[in-house]
């Protein structure tokens, strides 16, 4: 099988091709950055690199304090780019993420003022504290990488991620997010509490130093960019797709669900699989790859029916209801030749 290369017009002339190998080495120490800094949680930062290089957005949901926003300004700081980080409260406007056109005096002219949404690396931080009508400004940048102000339509940075945070406990003033934001997220994911050695860990190290200080850039947005093109040419066999689809399906006829997985799903499951084969240092995706992300990416879409999720149990039964998917469809053999 040949190397996965990067798109001819995504690289300066001259430039040399990015091989899986060397994807791999790239990204192996954008994760020694973080890990650098988050200890203890290597799935939590392969998950956000996963996001950044399949063009994805991330959700992280946990109780405060576990390292949700460090995680994310780990990531920030590992990677030579434009970040800015939105703390999300009831009193924000939508005009405070994506930017306002106010009037020039001088120039006797409106302009625009962009937001804090034009960055490389976007922290919506508690995103639920904020009016679904802030929520909802991220949208359309999230989706289609373009703001549009008072009819003018304003690119963002690429490359682009959004990392939002929320703590699914505290329930008063905040506002859950609707069902078409939280399909816009690719991956969601909780960091959960550290191990004893991990935390007592910490408890030495961070008494007189920030960790974040330590971390500096190991890669520009250039090299960045041609890793998510190099990620796009990791080949998918036409079973996989139709593997796929099927776990997808699946999902709008199980029983216990009455929201099954959006066709963006299906997409954004295999752009994620396409990027962790390509950090295992393969150019194709095998079964394993989309078993492996279906939860992170598949269960925040999924709504739990009634009488499958009562009592506050409907992210129980989602979890359960996608095992069984998993657990049912039928694997694509490798052919013999």
């Amino acid at each position: 099988m040949t190397e996965s290369v990067i798109g001819e017009d995504q690289v300066a002339p001259g430039s040399p091709p990015v091989a899986v190998e060397r994807f791999a080495e790239v990204t192996d120490a954008i994760l020694g950055a973080i890990t650098s800094v988050i200890d203890g949680k290597p799935e939590a930062a392969r998950s956000a690199l996963i996001c950044l290089l399949a063009e994805g957005h991330l959700l992280i949901e946990d109780v405060p304090g576990v390292g949700k926003t460090m995680l994310a300004r780990a990531l920030a700081a590992s990677i030579d780019a434009a970040v800015r980080r939105i703390q999300f409260t009831p009193d924000l406007l939508p005009g405070d993420v994506t930017g306002v056109s106010a009037f020039n005096p001088i120039d006797r002219e409106f302009e625009f003022k962009p937001g804090a949404v034009f960055a490389n690396i976007v922290i919506a931080d508690e995103i639920n504290r904020s009016s679904p009508k802030t929520q909802s400004a991220l949208l359309e940048a999230m989706e289609e990488r373009q703001v549009t102000v008072d009819g003018h339509t304003h690119l963002v940075p690429h490359p682009f991620l959004v990392v939002a945070t929320q703590n699914p406990l505290e329930m008063e003033g905040t506002y859950a997010l609707p069902e078409a934001q939280r399909d816009r997220f690719t991956m969601r994911i909780s960091m959960g509490y550290p191990d004893a050695r991990a935390e007592a860990l910490m408890l030495r190290q961070r008494e007189t130093v920030n960790p974040l200080e330590s971390v500096r850039p190991v890669v520009t947005t250039h090299e960045v960019a041609e890793l998510i093109v190099a990620a796009r040419h990791i080949h998918v066999a036409p079973a996989i797709e139709e593997y796929t689809v099927a776990l997808a399906q699946a999902t709008r006829a199980h029983p216990d669900l009455k929201l099954g997985a959006s066709p963006r799903a299906t997409l954004q499951l295999v752009r994620a699989a396409k990027v962790a084969a390509a950090l295992e240092g393969r150019s194709f995706v095998i079964p394993d790859d989309i078993t492996g992300l279906l939860h992170a990416v598949f269960a925040h879409r999924l709504i739990a029916t009634r009488a499958a999720g009562g009592a506050g149990h409907g992210e129980a039964a989602v979890a359960g209801a996608l095992d069984q998917i998993a657990a049912s469809a039928r694997v694509p053999l490798a052919s013999r030749r």
